[in-house]
């Protein structure tokens, strides 16, 4: 008897899919795309409407033959990878691969029994919409990657590449350091009151320098600061007025996949490519015990913050039953501008699969993300955080100082999450201790203060912050450049090319990035003009809507493109990228030793390579000795660019650690210290006992990074 066939993408799914559909249905995996265009050459018929030659991916004959066999014994067949331009454009190969006359396409936004049986029983055609949209992209970057990168293996060196978005990135990336490089410090003071009051004299709060005789003051050096100071001496101080006022705090939406990626590695400190391997782990399904494998979590791959009627009305009894009427808003939170709303934002699929009920049946890092996004959806429904903030401006002689404190009058959303900070925003002038949460005292206006200490500090301004993979997607999906599916592949193509390299979380242009860059601004400007590129991706939009022709999009592109790529191959120079020198002579061959930089970052090589193949990292001395010999601690990369730090007599001795290892060893039990930095604090503990109390040791304020959880 023939069954219904139901084609998916990944085995994963398959698997899960097949547990809880009835016996009836046959459910095979396409293990990705089937066809692409060929590696060898363009496979693009530029003179002829653009017209793609796809070919079967090699390696995937014996699968299409299960897939045919598959076909010829089913009844019917239900088209069901991804709900996306990616997953629309694999139905398409695969109904075209497997010839089928009228292929039934449905979606599963979420991996669950009653999702798939409902869309088994609403089936609609493929929409070639979304399929020349893919294509169209598709052709796009196969133009530039296979037109440039031969002109950068010509003029600059092999296995260079561009590429239509990816170079976008390398350009946000080198015009941010060169900021940074052309950054001037600018000095500036903070004055700040330290004080009480009568109510309670035992409490003492800072109070900001922000005035003089009523304007506005900025004090710019030190002698400046030390005339404050001394016309301050003696002053009397005393309240001039106290203002109150309620504040709220809004949840933030639920996630989208650049949120969800920014905020795993804000606060998780994962990777953005390996939160989205495992969000799509949670997607496909998970063994839960007696409910068998099932989805956690709705289609990872999506800009809109929209959810379903029915995980509203979830949401809405849950959050009455554990917290209260009073913490539920049910908030319908506004779509990004230029957002696509085809898939719902990323939550759960049962807001009843508690982290605390997941936590046995999930690995630490595939927990740690439900979590986030259990709690990030629930928190999303919730009610606003409300606070009573009080400002008190404050006198003394010409001078006036204000101070600011709040007080959680109803906590909110807050009582089940918090949005995390980016910690790279440039230093605010005038931060000073009255900057930070303070307590007050109960005040009134007139209220004499007693004075206890006036302390003014020096600070600087600081240049731009380099990017962190989290502010590179968000940056990126601020303007508009790349899609969802596609920032984890940006942030791990720019690093695999060897244009940038991540130092302590942030992305650094090497010297083959600034020439590949400036190379590319010089000659094919549009290419990576953020700016052109949004429009590139808001005509493929069009496209995809069906407002759009796919054909007239690439021939508007490569026009003015291949032009361009004519004159550059006329004019463009051969660039010479030479290595940096170094005191050491190759031990093999004697030929100077040179520091180049490669995927993961600088190493010192041979100069005779390629026919001396030496190699050695650079390593950084900490001055640490190691716990276990007195070796020097000597900072280290891993082969996928991670730091870590390692003793100099390797292998004769094995200690590592990944965070970093200081100088002081325990107080109490001679052990080494290592350093913890947490959202820019740096706490020490002991490497062999965490209870053992290292608080004689000073934090500092320099402290090495977190390592990635991976």
């Amino acid at each position: 008897m023939k069954k219904p066939l139901i084609i998916v993408e990944s085995p994963t799914k398959a698997r899960t899919i097949k547990k809880f559909l009835p016996p009836r249905y046959v459910v095979k995996a396409s293990v990705g795309h089937v066809r692409d265009l060929p590696k060898s050459t363009l496979g693009v018929d530029v003179e002829n409407g653009f017209t793609p030659r796809y070919l079967t991916i090699k390696g995937k004959g014996d699968l299409i033959k299960e897939l045919r066999s598959a076909v010829k014994a089913a009844d019917d067949v239900f088209l069901a990878t991804d709900p996306d331009r990616e997953g629309e454009a694999i139905a398409w190969h695969l109904a075209e691969l497997l010839k089928l006359p009228d292929p039934k396409r449905i979606e599963l936004h979420e991996i669950t029994k009653a999702a798939a049986l409902a869309a088994l029983e609403h089936p609609h055609h493929i929409d070639m919409d979304r399929v020349n949209a893919q294509q169209a992209r598709r052709i796009l970057d196969r133009l530039v990657g296979y037109k440039i990168s031969p002109l950068l293996w010509a003029k600059v060196r092999g296995g260079l590449s561009a590429g239509r978005v990816q170079s976008v990135a390398v350009r946000l990336i080198v015009d941010r350091e060169r900021e940074i490089l052309a950054f001037v410090p600018r000095e500036y003071w903070s004055v700040t009151a330290h004080l009480s009051a009568p109510s309670d004299e035992a409490l003492v709060f800072p109070a900001e320098l922000i005035s003089h005789r009523g304007e506005k003051l900025e004090i710019t050096a030190k002698p400046q600061a030390d005339t404050v100071v001394a016309a301050l001496k003696g002053a009397a101080f005393s309240v001039a007025s106290v203002k109150k006022r309620e504040v709220r705090r809004n949840p933030a939406a639920p996630f989208t996949t650049s949120t969800l990626q920014q905020e795993a590695s804000r606060k998780l400190r994962i990777r953005v490519r390996r939160s989205m391997q495992l969000a799509q782990a949670l997607y496909e399904g998970m063994e839960i015990g007696k409910e068998g494998t099932v989805g956690l979590i709705t289609y990872m791959r999506t800009d809109s913050t929209r959810i379903a009627d029915s995980a509203r009305d979830a949401a809405r009894d849950f959050i009455v039953s554990q917290y209260g009427q009073e913490y539920h808003t049910g908030r319908v939170h506004k779509l990004r501008e230029g957002a696509q709303d085809a898939h719902e934002a990323i939550r759960p699929t049962d807001i009843e699969r508690t982290p605390s009920k997941m936590a046995a049946f999930l690995k630490r890092d595939e927990l740690r993300l439900y979590t986030l996004i259990w709690e990030r959806f629930v928190a999303s429904q919730m009610s606003p955080a409300i606070m009573d903030q009080t400002t008190v401006d404050i006198t003394a002689n010409e001078y006036g100082f204000r101070s600011t404190g709040s007080v959680m009058k109803f906590p909110g959303f807050t009582k089940v999450y918090e949005e995390a900070r980016d910690e790279d925003a440039p230093a605010a002038e005038g931060k000073g201790d009255a900057k930070k949460k303070v307590r007050l005292p109960a005040m009134e206006a007139n209220d004499p203060l007693a004075f206890h200490k006036l302390d003014p500090k020096q600070h600087f301004t600081e240049p731009p912050p380099r990017f962190t993979e989290a502010t590179l997607v968000k940056t990126l999906e601020e303007n508009g450049i790349g899609r969802p599916s596609t920032y984890s592949t940006i942030v791990e193509t720019v690093q695999a090319r060897g244009y940038v390299v991540s130092e302590e979380r942030r992305f650094k242009p090497t010297d083959i990035g600034f020439a590949v860059n400036d190379l590319l601004v010089e000659h094919f400007p549009r290419i990576v003009d953020p700016k052109f590129t949004a429009e590139m991706e808001h005509d493929l939009d069009k496209v995809a809507d069906g407002n759009g022709d796919w054909v007239a999009v690439l021939a508007e592109f490569y026009g003015p493109f291949n032009a361009a790529l004519g004159e550059a191959e006329k004019k463009l120079p051969k660039l010479e990228i030479r290595d940096e020198p170094t005191d050491e002579i190759c031990p093999n061959c004697g030929k100077p030793m040179v520091i180049k930089t490669g995927r993961f970052g600088r190493f010192i090589s041979c100069s005779g390579y390629p026919e001396c193949k030496t190699t050695k990292p650079i390593v950084k001395d900490t001055g640490a000795k190691c716990p276990k010999d007195e070796g020097a601690i000597l900072e280290r990369k891993s082969r996928k660019g991670r730091i870590f730090y390692g003793c100099a007599n390797y292998p004769a001795c094995d200690f590592v650690s990944w965070d970093p290892v200081i100088a002081q060893r325990c107080p109490t039990c001679n052990s080494y210290v290592i350093a913890k930095k947490r959202r820019g604090a740096t706490t020490f503990e002991c490497g062999t006992d965490k209870t053992h109390d290292v608080s004689s040791i000073a934090p500092k304020s320099d402290g090495a990074e977190e390592s990635d959880a991976e």
